[in-house]
């Protein structure tokens, strides 16, 4: 009994200096971190060519997953009211280009889905996790502003809700500037 309360206790201080060795998430208010990772029409994409605009950088698990599928349909969906905000949608996982390229061609995506396999965006926005063994990014999205400056944090977000949370978020931060 003694052995298995000790390696319980190992356990979650692994777990724990895990969890403390991971970066948080960015804060409101603080500079985006750069990426530049390619997408699913292959060149790469970085946040400098999106200034001037709002950016919906949004992290997602895996392709061709339910809950990753809705919020992307959801994003698609919506996609003319965020232009017309003057906005784009930048979706990011673990999963390569060749799977993104089948993910948005299956689901009818019309914006770029970036491949971030080395997990370089994933750790600088705080957004990795491991699950099962597998690392994958976590559900996180990041509102960032025309100037590169991140104005809200979403964790851990419910993909059937998540697009019409963002679009509120938006009107109230356009209606403010």
């Amino acid at each position: 009994m003694k052995m298995i309360a000790a390696f319980a206790a190992m356990l979650l201080l692994s777990i724990a200096s895990l969890a403390a060795d991971a970066p948080a998430p960015p804060a409101e208010g603080s500079a985006a971190p750069k990426f530049n990772l390619p997408s699913q029409d292959a060149p790469a994409v970085s946040l400098d060519q999106f200034k001037g605009k709002w950016v919906v950088l949004y992290f997602y698990p895996k392709d061709f997953t339910s809950g990753c599928t809705l919020e992307a349909h959801n994003f698609q969906r919506d996609i003319a009211k965020y232009e017309a905000k003057n906005a784009v949608i930048v979706g990011v996982s673990e999963d390569s280009v060749d799977s993104h390229k089948g993910f948005c061609t299956k689901e009818g995506l019309n914006f770029k889905v970036l491949a971030d396999t080395e997990h370089t965006a994933a750790t600088s926005y705080g957004s990795l996790m491991t699950y099962q063994g597998a690392t994958y990014a976590a559900r996180n999205t990041f509102l960032i502003d025309p100037t590169g400056v991140i104005r809200k944090v979403y964790l851990k977000v419910k993909p059937a809700t998540h697009s019409d949370d963002v679009l509120a978020d938006l009107d109230t931060l356009q209606a403010k500037k």
